[in-house]
């Protein structure tokens, strides 16, 4: 009787699964309009006064999008001044809570280290038990297509060839 050999843990595959490495802390949104006269209008000295007396912990350790859901003219200053209060969150951006999730995917991406799949086939693992934005996979590919010897996307038995190095 022959024996059973699982071949795909014995390839030279590299297996990258973006939900090892992507951060799950909390994401919030801080909007400015409730900061608003009459949702409104943006008063400077009442802002201030506002944002000194607001309960900055419950960012603690969170991701935060700033934005304003009022049809209203903030001046840039206002978000900017917002973020100087966040020293300690995660991470935030001036913007939708979309983009928040952008930049916490380029900050995963860029962060990853890379060096294991010079000349080595790939898999980018595509079930996740997490919400992974699709921008995280088109930056993933951007950053191992000119280092990998072959791309695949799924999982290890089972693949879409997704790019292959030419032969030189």
């Amino acid at each position: 009787m022959n024996e059973i050999v699982n071949r795909v843990a014995q390839s030279p595959i590299i297996s990258i699964n973006l939900e090892d490495h992507y951060p799950r802390e909390e994401r919030l949104v801080f909007d400015l309009k409730p900061f608003l006269f009459q949702e409104l209008v943006l008063r400077e000295k009442e802002f201030r006064l506002a944002l000194k007396e607001h309960n900055w912990n419950e960012y603690a350790g969170k991701w935060v999008a700033i934005t304003c859901s009022a049809d209203a003219i903030v001046p840039t200053w206002a978000y900017m001044l917002v973020a100087t209060f966040l020293s300690q969150a995660k991470g935030y951006v001036i913007g939708t809570k979309e983009e928040l999730e952008i930049y916490i995917a380029e900050r995963c991406i860029s962060d990853l280290d890379l060096e294991k799949v010079d000349g080595a086939p790939v898999v980018i693992k595509g079930c996740s038990e997490i919400t992974i934005p699709l921008f995280a996979y088109g930056r993933l590919v951007s950053r191992i297509q000119s280092r990998a010897k072959s791309l695949m996307f799924g999982e290890p038995c089972s693949t879409v060839p997704l790019y292959k190095k030419p032969k030189s």
